[in-house]
């Protein structure tokens, strides 16, 4: 594949990556799943458990596991056509999709930011 090609395809597999995983860990829809999971990551008595159940209540920890899955059902490679081609096409997607995350992160905090201020206007403005 062309190295333009697989750029293209990094900030493309990226998205996926990044809506599933902020999804799954920040969204109102998951939230009872992921409460339990705190809930069991917290105070569970083993270490793996406690592990394992602490990666649905990370995005970056998260974004990992959903990257590994991408690339297997895409075969994605970087850069390199062996395997340090999945391990550069790894680090690469998870990179890329947490900054899209923290773009997203960014832009929600303004909106919401935004709208209280509008609203303390639009409060003011009625009395």
């Amino acid at each position: 594949m062309e190295t333009e090609t697989q750029i293209f395809w990094l900030f493309i597999l990226a998205i996926p990556i990044a809506c599933i995983s902020w999804t799954v860990t920040q969204e109102e829809i998951f939230r009872e799943p992921r409460e339990w999971c705190v809930n069991c990551s917290k105070n569970n008595k083993k270490i793996l458990v406690r592990k394992f159940f602490y990666l649905f209540t990370c995005e970056y920890c998260f974004s990992h596991y959903i990257t590994i899955f991408f690339i297997c059902i895409c075969n994605f490679k970087l850069l390199i056509d062996d395997a340090r081609g999945y391990l550069i096409a790894g680090f690469s997607l998870v990179f890329l999709a947490n900054i899209y995350m923290s773009l997203f992160a960014l832009l929600r905090q303004t909106i919401k930011k935004e709208k209280v201020e509008i609203k303390k206007i639009e409060n003011s403005d009625e009395l």
